[in-house]
């Protein structure tokens, strides 16, 4: 049996390809439905309200305290 055992290992290794060759498309079509779904998602009005409400958010924490501390103590 030993003069045989080299037949079987051309089929793992083709088997793999086709594995990692399946895992890739997967893997690009997942991409693609991902992409999809949050580019119809921009569109919907939750993902406009979302959109507005960071940049307000983005907008307050900006113009907020500018470096200067939120909390004055006076000793009186």
């Amino acid at each position: 049996m030993g003069c045989f055992d080299c037949f079987g290992k051309g089929g793992k290794q083709v088997q793999r390809e086709q594995d990692r060759l399946a895992s890739e498309e997967a893997r690009a079509k997942a991409a693609e439905a991902a992409q999809k779904r949050q580019e119809q998602f921009e569109q919907s009005a939750a993902g406009r309200a979302a959109r507005a409400q960071m940049a307000a958010t983005a907008k307050q924490s900006a113009n907020v305290n500018n470096g200067k501390p939120v909390l004055k103590w006076q000793m009186g």
